[in-house]
């Protein structure tokens, strides 16, 4: 294989999220699954083998603070969980949790046509090149695009879960799914992109 060259290739097209769920009975040991925590606690779990995290604790304060009224979009979040890495999804959403799964180390991610199309808002934002080979789309990520995608991609995604059950009548589920997660992370890429930009490069 290539350097460089990513062999997480997926059909299933973003992150598994609005659904309570713990994937093969991982098990966590944060508090911050069943009780409020007093401030966003930011878990740093091991990547796994082949994967790297790109974010850091600062880096995470940094974005959150170029949310406007981020104590309102914030609110009921407990935690922030830095994962393992997981070919099948970038983040995932439990109630007052948000998790980011870490990045391949080789960094370039392949998808399936139709995931491309998915994820095409973030790619041109960011401006990752991408090439299509054997019907998959590679795409050529380097750190600083890859920790975008994370970032605007992946948190806001996963924040429009939370801002889903938190808006909810009863806050008891999550009631607009995917397609409420994917228009609340473009539209506040919008908002915050120029800002981004200056900050993160």
């Amino acid at each position: 294989m290539r350097k460089g060259q990513s062999s997480n290739r997926r059909s299933a097209m973003k992150v598994t999220g609005g659904r309570v769920q713990k994937k093969n009975n991982q098990s966590y040991t944060g508090g911050y699954y069943n009780a409020a925590m007093p401030y966003i606690v930011i878990d740093r779990q091991r990547p796994g083998k082949g994967y790297k995290h790109l974010l850091s604790n600062i880096g995470i304060h940094a974005f959150l603070d170029l949310l406007p009224e981020r104590e309102k979009l914030l609110d009921g979040l407990n935690a922030i969980v830095l994962a393992a890495g997981d070919p099948e999804r970038f983040g995932f959403y439990s109630p007052g949790v948000v998790g980011i799964c870490a990045w391949p180390r080789d960094l370039w991610r392949e998808f399936s046509l139709d995931g491309c199309e998915v994820e095409r808002f973030w790619l041109d934002k960011l401006g990752v090149p991408c090439e299509t080979e054997d019907g998959f789309v590679r795409c050529k990520f380097d750190e600083v695009t890859a920790r975008g995608h994370q970032l605007l991609g992946t948190l806001l995604h996963e924040l429009g879960h939370h801002h889903d059950l938190m808006t909810t009548r009863s806050q008891a589920r999550v009631a607009r799914g995917e397609s409420y997660a994917f228009a609340y992370s473009r539209k506040y890429t919008e908002v915050i992109f120029e800002s981004y930009q200056k900050s993160f490069g």
